[in-house]
């Protein structure tokens, strides 16, 4: 064989090769599975329960909201949550897929204000210290009647 076959084909196995490494190397550590699900839990607390205070014991010292919407800190959760409770009490998010990287858990979630909607694509991220969450971003798009091909947003 060519020494540019050899080349090419070590190449190629590089290519192959390269993803299976990550995948061995893409397992959470205990500390971001703990992280993982505190988020959830919080999440579930807090944005399908309803409860504020059950969701802020998963809450650190600080809470920085950069949802231009939401106050920082506890009382600004609390003033969320009693939104839900008075205008959308049938609320419900059902987290569909979770990531950790590190410190931070992010979700993507399909969130349904009024049963029998289309509802909310949602990416929400955390970040965590300790163990508890101290920072939250997320990005929000309605799903649409009709899309433009046919992958689905979930």
């Amino acid at each position: 064989m060519q020494r540019s076959s050899w080349a090419a084909i070590a190449v190629s196995a590089a290519f192959v090769l390269a993803p299976l490494q990550s995948l061995a190397q893409a397992a959470p550590t205990p500390q971001q599975e703990a992280n993982r699900q505190a988020v959830l839990a919080f999440y579930e607390k807090g944005l399908n329960q309803k409860d504020a205070e059950a969701a802020l014991k998963y809450v650190g010292t600080r809470y920085v909201q950069h949802n231009p919407n939401a106050a920082d800190g506890p009382e600004g959760f609390r003033k969320f949550i009693a939104f839900l409770q008075e205008k959308f009490p049938k609320s419900q998010s059902t987290v569909k897929r979770s990531f950790v990287d590190g410190d931070y858990v992010i979700l993507h979630v399909h969130a349904v204000r009024e049963p029998g909607t289309r509802g909310t694509a949602i990416i929400d991220i955390f970040k965590l210290e300790n163990g508890k969450i101290v920072e939250h971003w997320d990005v929000a798009q309605p799903v649409p009647e009709k899309a433009a091909n046919d992958n689905g947003m979930f």
